[in-house]
């Protein structure tokens, strides 16, 4: 069983640092107060990789574990 911090936030890993965030944050939220450009992103989450078009609406649960990797072009 999962224990879950009050105030209806959860504890989850982003890039490998814990934090907390509101319950009902979406992975779409996440990037966005991470300040993170969705265009140019990956999303791995808990060792899968998700799709752009899940982001919005794909809640954040206690205990995930979230990387955000950039994707840069070049030669």
């Amino acid at each position: 069983m999962n224990d879950v911090p009050a105030q209806g936030r959860v504890s989850i890993f982003v890039n490998g640092r814990a934090r907390q965030v509101a319950g009902a944050m979406t992975l779409g939220e996440l990037a966005e107060a991470c300040r993170l450009d969705a265009r140019r992103l990956l999303v791995e989450l808990n060792g899968e990789t998700l799709p752009r078009n899940v982001w919005p609406t794909h809640p954040v649960h206690h205990g995930d574990r979230i990387e955000f990797i950039r994707v840069v072009a070049g030669g």
